[in-house]
């Protein structure tokens, strides 16, 4: 048990340090995309290459805070109806979501 609290400690400090390190991408992914945008508008130009950087820093920015979001319990939920559920209610959400949706979908990428 103290080998998986550990590994579990492990996870969380490196999904920590991950998700401190990704808020700087995002900066880079809104100047790229503002810069990418005025460029075109005003010089009447477009880059691909660009256009391709700004996916692909959004792609890890969406994949590397996804970690970071749910260790933080920040992920998004519908407000309307989770507040109006009792903490053992959104628990059970949770639970059902994370075997259901999470787990299926991280041995899909796994395979």
């Amino acid at each position: 048990m103290r080998l998986l609290l550990g590994l579990s400690r492990a996870i969380d400090a490196l999904n920590e340090q991950v998700g401190k390190l990704t808020y700087w991408l995002i900066l880079a992914a809104v100047l790229i995309s503002a810069g990418n945008a005025i460029v075109r508008y005003s010089l009447n130009m477009s880059s691909n290459a660009w256009l391709e950087i700004q996916w692909y820093l959004f792609s890890f920015i969406f994949l590397f805070c996804a970690g970071y979001t749910l260790l933080h319990n920040q992920h998004v939920r519908i407000d309307v109806i989770s507040g109006q559920l009792s903490s053992r209610a959104r628990a059970w959400i949770d639970i059902l979501g994370t075997v259901f949706f999470l787990m299926p979908m991280a041995i899909a990428i796994m395979w």
